[in-house]
C-alpha cells in the first residue's frame, strides 16, 4: 500500500527531508504506525467569545477550550486500509492539558484518487470532510492548509463557522526533533486554536495490530 502522503505529494515527496519520508512514509508494509512522543511549547486559544465553540469541539475529538506551555503530547499515525478500501492514515494527536485531564484531536487521511487531493475527516465519526492542499518547503519540511470543507451528507460548511488550518512540520537537526506548528483561524472571527512544540518518534513494526482507539467510531464514505 503507497502511503497518502506519497500519493498526493508525487515526485515531490523526495523533496521531504529523509526523517519526514519515512514519517509520512508509513504504509503498513514498512512501518504500520509512527508514534510521536514530545511537549507542546504553548497550546492557545482566540478571544473568551471562542470557548464555547472549542468546548462542542470537544463532544467529537476535534478541538478544546484549555491553554497552556509545556504541555505533553502524544500523536499516533497508524496506516491501514478502511471498511472503502480506502488506504488511510490516522493523526490521533492528546494533549495532557491538565494532570487528569486530557483531550484529543482526531483526524483520519484519505487520499481521493479521482480529484487527486488529500481529504483530512475530522473527528471520531468523521463528520467532516476537508480537503488539504499538500506541499514542501525549501527546507523539506512539509506543510498543510485546509480547503473546501464539507459536512457529512455532502452539505458545504459556510466559510461563517469554518476554521482554516494550516500546519508546519519539519526536522530540526540540531536538536533531533521534530517540530510542529498549527494556527485555527475564522475568517470572521480571527485566531481560534492552535499550538506548536516538538516531540520524538518511534515507529511500530508492519504487522502490527492498529489500535481501536485511534480508529473512528463511524467511517464518511465521502472522499
Amino acid at each position: 500500500m503507497t502511503s497518502v502522503f506519497q500519493e498526493t505529494l508525487r515526485d515531490d515527496f523526495d523533496r521531504l527531508h529523509p526523517r519526514l519520508q519515512r514519517r509520512f512514509g508509513v504504509d503498513g508494509d514498512r512501518d504500520q504506525g509512527c508514534v510521536g512522543t514530545g511537549v507542546m511549547d504553548r497550546v492557545w486559544r482566540g478571544a473568551a467569545f471562542t470557548a464555547p465553540f472549542l468546548y462542542l469541539g470537544t463532544l467529537r475529538h476535534i478541538l478544546f477550550p484549555e491553554t497552556g506551555t509545556g504541555i505533553p503530547f502524544t500523536i499516533e499515525n497508524y496506516a491501514y486500509q478502511d471498511t472503502y478500501r480506502r488506504p488511510t492514515l490516522t493523526f490521533v494527536r492528546t494533549f495532557q492539558v491538565r494532570p487528569h485531564r486530557r483531550r484529543r484531536f482526531d483526524a483520519t487521511m484519505v487520499y481521493d484518487p479521482r480529484r487527486a487531493v488529500l481529504v483530512d475527516y475530522l473527528g471520531t465519526t468523521q463528520h467532516l470532510a476537508v480537503d488539504l492542499d499538500v506541499s514542501v518547503d525549501s527546507a523539506g519540511g512539509l506543510r498543510l492548509r485546509s480547503g473546501p470543507q464539507t459536512f457529512r451528507g455532502g452539505i458545504g460548511c459556510p466559510p461563517a463557522i469554518s476554521g482554516d488550518a494550516e500546519v508546519h512540520e519539519w526536522w530540526d537537526a540540531k536538536a533531533e526533533r521534530f517540530r510542529i506548528r498549527v494556527t485555527v483561524t475564522n475568517r470572521r472571527f480571527g485566531p481560534l486554536f492552535g499550538y506548536h512544540g516538538s516531540f520524538t518518534a518511534a515507529y511500530v513494526p508492519a504487522g502490527h495490530p492498529v489500535p481501536a482507539a485511534v480508529r473512528p467510531l463511524r467511517e464518511n464514505p465521502r472522499a
